[in-house]
This record gives C-alpha cells, structure tokens and sequence, in this order.
C-alpha cells in the first residue's frame, strides 16, 4: 500500500487570531493531494521550531511536544488498523473516522468554546450566546452526531412556537450554521454530516415601523397620565431616543459626560456601538427641546435613566405600553430611531443632515427612511384623490 506521509505544520494560513496565536495542523500527504487536520494547539511564532517541527520556548513545551506525537500516532494506528481490515485507505477515509471519533462529544461545549474565543463585538457576542441559550433550552446538550438535517427543523419548530418573528428565528438560524461551518473547518465533521446542505433560511421582508406625530402625541400623554405611571422610565427612555434618534445599544451606554453644553445648549454626544462613528445631536433643536426636558426630570440620578432592562424585557413592557396608548402597530426599541428618521424627513430636514444625526456612515442607509414617506405621500393622495378646478 501507498503510505500516507504526516508532518506538523505551523500557521498555515500566515494569519495570527486576536490573541497573536495560529494554529498547529497535522498535514497528511498522499498520491499528490494534502489534507490538514487541526490538532487545536495555538501557539505564538516564537513558539514554534520550524526546522524539527515542534513546539520550543512554552511554559509546558515538554507536554505540547508529547501530546504531538501522540495526536500523529494516534492517526497513524488508525491508517494501520484501515489496512488490517482490508478498507480502503485515503485522506477521505482518515478524515471520516477523525471526525466519527469526535462525534460524540458536545456541539454546545465546542460553541460555547468557539464563543468566548471569536473577535466579535460585545453587541454581537450576547447575540451569539442568546442563541446558544435557545439551545440549551432546547435540547439541554445537542451532540456532533446529533446535528441533523431533521434537528435543524426541529429547532426552528422550537423557536417559532415560542412566538418569535421570522426574521429573529433566522437570525439564530445563521449563527447556528456559524458554528457548525467552524465544526467542519475544525475536523469535528465531515462535510457529509452538513446540516443545513438542504435547509433553506427563511426570511421575510423587513417592514421599518415608525409611529406618526399623532402616535407620538399618545404615547407623550400616556407619559403624563395615571396609568402610565407603571411604565414611566421605559416610555421616557423609548420617548427620548423617538427625539434623539438613538439605538438601545447606544443608550445603555450613555451617562452624563455624554451631555455637553455649547454656547448655552445642551448637545449629545456619543459613538456609535454599531458604525463607531461619533454623533453630535443639538438637542435643544430637535423636536422643540423634550428630550432635554426628559433628562430635567431625571437630573437628580441621570445615570441610572440611562440603564435599562435587557433589550427583549424592554421591548415586551414597550408592547404593553402601546396597547396602553391605543397604538395597533408592534412597538420595539429600534421604532423610536426610524420614528425619528422619519418624521425628521417629513419636516424638511435634509437627507444628509439625518444622516449625520443618525451616524450613518453612508445615505444610502438613511435613505430607506425617504422611501418610507414617499410611499406615504401616495397612499395620502389616493386616499384623497387630489382633483382639478373647473
């Protein structure tokens, strides 16, 4: 039989993570083909001897070393055993029963792993780890083995019974098949055990709600009334970013250094989490000054105005503040920013400047905003069908 040849190889990809580690693979060689199989051994370039390849200048040099050797014989031994059963041997063989091996043990380990890990922002790393929460719940532990065609429909199953729109059940849809691509990638499975090579992810068209000045009326008379006394710091919150135009993400992170006063006015100014782009907001000028007089109420403890519940509690309690209003569209956080964008558009503000109060880093995304009132202006003038004199 033809051999396969092995050899350690060091960053690969000549490409260090975050952290200034690359990884070490095991390259198997064969009739002029290569396959690599990672031996999950990061390492710093000084770290590693090119020339004998092996592991040199560690605090536990000694145990990478001989963890190596026992990763390539191990691999060899099931090359040997192949033979001795009269299979067939090849890279796909190896690589088959490498990644059969490892099939019965946890997926959610390996994401939650792979999660604390990746160069992701913070924003982005609670939305990862929301979805492997929804897991859990779940499944509890979901194996390597267990990632099927048939679990995949079942978790999606799982998500909208839990009422959750489409477009969210696709969200955690895509960092699932995230985790799973990097399972492939890292020799947990074969490509023959992709989950999603028959699931499509389903979405819908996203519809940007925005509340009208009539909307907004309620909502500021529910601020002052008995009843919306319950809900009051979620409403001003939501009321505040319906006149300032800002994200939850954003908002959480606000305190008092962010409010400086220019030429005796109160601006705003803060980066944005998402575009990192620095806003400056003049708010005396915005929408007649209520969100200056917002803050005036909350002077005496301004940093904790700014602190809310986690996004999903607060979006459930802005349901039941609309329903309070009488509102019939579905309120989320984010309506307040496309409430702003809009009714800013429908009093003349140039689109550029919205941009630039928004953080938008190109108009192209504040002009999905201009479309909205365009569709508006016809659907006024249909409903009023503007005739000629005679």
């Amino acid at each position: 039989m033809n051999k396969i040849v092995y050899r350690l190889v060091y960053n690969r990809q000549k490409r260090l993570n975050k952290d200034g580690l690359a990884l070490v693979q095991l390259e198997a060689y064969l009739h002029n083909r290569k396959k690599y199989f990672s031996t999950h051994v990061y390492l710093k370039p000084e770290q590693w001897d090119i020339r004998r390849g092996k592991v040199k200048k560690h605090p536990n040099e000694h145990l990478l070393n001989q963890w190596l050797r026992n990763y390539v014989a191990q691999i060899e031994r099931l090359e040997l055993e192949l033979y001795q059963q009269g299979k067939p041997v090849s890279l796909e063989t190896i690589k088959y029963f490498i990644c059969k091996g490892r099939s019965s043990q946890s997926f959610l380990a390996f994401y939650e792993k792979e999660l604390r890990e990746a160069p992701l922002k913070e924003s982005s790393r609670r939305n990862h780890h929301s979805t492997l929460v929804l897991l859990k719940a779940f499944r509890g532990d979901i194996l390597f083995q267990e990632l099927t065609f048939e679990l995949v429909c079942s978790f999606e199953y799982f998500l909208s019974q839990k009422g959750y729109h489409i477009n969210t059940i696709a969200k955690h849809m895509k960092h699932l098949k995230r985790y799973i691509n990097q399972a492939i990638n890292k020799d947990y499975l074969s490509e023959q055990q992709y989950a999603f090579r028959k699931y499509k992810i389903k979405t819908a068209e996203y519809q940007h709600t925005h509340l009208t000045p009539d909307e907004l009326a309620r909502l500021e008379r529910l601020r002052d009334s008995e009843r919306g006394r319950r809900y009051r710091k979620t409403l001003d919150a939501f009321l505040f970013c319906c006149y300032a135009g800002v994200r939850y993400s954003d908002f959480i992170r606000l305190n008092s250094t962010n409010l400086v006063r220019m030429q005796q006015e109160t601006w705003l100014i803060y980066r944005t989490v998402k575009t990192g782009v620095e806003v400056h907001l003049p708010l005396n000028l915005l929408f007649e000054g209520k969100a200056i007089a917002i803050l005036h109420d909350y002077r005496k403890d301004l940093e904790s105005f700014f602190r809310l519940k986690n996004n999903s509690n607060v979006n459930k309690e802005l349901k039941r503040i609309a329903q309070a209003a009488g509102l019939e569209k579905r309120v989320s956080f984010h309506t307040a920013r496309h409430t702003n964008a809009t009714l800013l558009i429908y009093n003349g503000v140039n689109i550029t400047t919205v941009q630039k109060l928004l953080g938008h880093k190109s108009v192209k995304t504040t002009q999905v905003y201009a479309n909205i009132m365009d569709r508006t202006i016809v659907q006024d003038l249909k409903m009023h069908r503007v005739k000629s004199g005679k």
